[in-house]
């Protein structure tokens, strides 16, 4: 096996395109990172430490810029304005037949939408940087700023938010992978030193039947989800024969696969997105002179902490209902029903065209209900491990592990596609 993999990495450094994509994904993830240690001006490094040191909210919202909040760089918000954009867009496609419409209309409507999100993304910035400056201001990490000193962080926080999209872009276009899922994948990997560090310090109070038992979670979670992400159910389809011009065309059986999570990770990265929102309006809102709303805010602020049972159930409730959203905006089993009619296919004991799409659609139902569990399992796991284990430094660990694993596959995947496509075409050039 071990030679195996060398092999393989050998193969992929000899092809000179995946080669160049691999260079090129390298060097955006390295500048990114780099842009990631470039402090914003006028922040106490050692109270914004202290302040995502002690709360687990900060922390989630720091995985999800991709590791560059806690520094509070250049690009602290990260992707974070670009995933909200993406949510609200999505939304509205559902509810506005003219994005309804762009949504069918191939590469083209993909295109446009983009540029929708990308637009998007700047006013979401601002206000998330406007808001970011208030939290700190009330934690004492970053002190009173002038007008042209207010409005310069902002620019300056809001031109980041469109760096990082646009290093993830560019990895999309001309590297290895989809690029913002890559950006966060290094954020992740990025902290896990600084994550590993702090736990060392917390081992002392596990005795060593734990820590084995935490240890064989943590491989059963890792296998679970590859087990998830590469679980589908085949549907058959057999196609009828056709006679043209003397020629038997078709005859032949073959699969429809549809996979048990459609989604990926991209419903915990929607939910997380939106069940920290109410903590940190809260948090904004606690400083304000009015005594109600100070109240309520604290009330907000407690009931949706993130290791009570109340942040936890709507994780998971969210978690569910984005999966089967995005499954829905991904698959269409009305236009593979369609497709499949067209091509003279059927589902053996399905009529063509609706039935058929009604079978689908019921089965993608109750695969999707086992990816869903799956998922929102997985979002609410490090609360769990944390009440029995007493380790809140890895409390993040459950949804890092979902992101790492599931960038490595669908990465893994794009390289072996690569190869697979420059074997054919040194094929193709060999029979011509």
């Amino acid at each position: 096996m071990w030679k195996k993999s060398v092999d393989a990495l050998r193969q992929i450094w000899a092809t000179k395109e995946v080669r160049k994509k691999l260079v090129f994904t390298g060097l955006m993830l390295l500048l990114y990172r780099l842009l990631a240690h470039i402090p914003v001006a006028g922040v106490d490094r050692t109270a914004l430490a202290g302040l995502f040191g002690g709360s687990q909210l900060l922390g989630l919202l720091d995985i999800f810029s991709g590791g560059t909040l806690a520094n509070f760089s250049l690009i602290a918000l990260g992707l974070g304005p670009y995933i909200n954009a993406s949510i609200i867009l999505q939304l509205l496609t559902m509810v506005i037949p003219k994005l309804e419409e762009l949504s069918k209309e191939g590469e083209y409507g993909r295109e446009l939408i983009n540029q929708y999100t990308r637009l998007l993304t700047v006013p979401i910035a601002i206000l998330q940087s406007i808001g970011m400056y208030a939290l700190l201001r009330s934690q004492n990490v970053i002190g009173f700023l002038e007008p042209l000193q207010m409005l310069a962080l902002v620019v300056t926080m809001t031109a980041g938010t469109i760096l990082a999209v646009w290093l993830g872009e560019l990895i999309t276009e001309y590297g290895i992978g989809n690029g913002i899922s890559i950006l966060i994948f290094a954020g992740i990997v990025g902290r896990l030193p600084v994550t590993l560090g702090q736990t060392a310090v917390t081992l002392e109070t596990l005795n060593v039947f734990n820590l084995l038992v935490f240890a064989g979670m943590g491989l059963l979670v890792v296998a679970g989800i590859v087990f998830i992400n590469e679980a589908s159910r085949n549907i058959a389809v057999q196609y009828a024969k056709r006679i043209r011009g003397g020629k038997v065309f078709g005859g032949q059986t073959t699969h429809l696969p549809l996979r048990v999570n459609q989604a990926g990770v991209i419903p915990i990265i929607f939910a997380v997105s939106l069940v920290l929102l109410p903590s940190l309006v809260g948090r904004f809102l606690e400083q304000v002179p009015n005594a109600g709303v100070a109240y309520a805010a604290r009330s907000v602020t407690a009931f949706m902490n993130p290791q009570g049972w109340a942040y936890n159930i709507i994780y998971f409730v969210l978690v569910v209902g984005f999966t089967y959203f995005y499954t829905a905006v991904v698959f269409n089993p009305v236009k593979i029903a369609d497709e499949i009619k067209k091509y003279g296919g059927f589902v053996p004991g399905i009529r063509p065209g609706e039935a058929t799409a009604n079978y689908l659609n019921n089965v993608l139902n109750r695969i999707t209900l086992a990816g869903a569990v799956f998922l929102g399992a997985i979002a609410i796991l490090p609360a769990i491990a944390q009440a029995i284990f007493k380790v809140p430094t890895l409390s993040l660990g459950g949804t890092g592990i979902l992101i790492v694993v599931s960038v490595v596959l669908e990465t893994t995947k794009s390289l072996q596609s690569q190869l697979m496509a420059r074997n054919y075409e040194g094929f193709l050039r060999t029979g011509v």
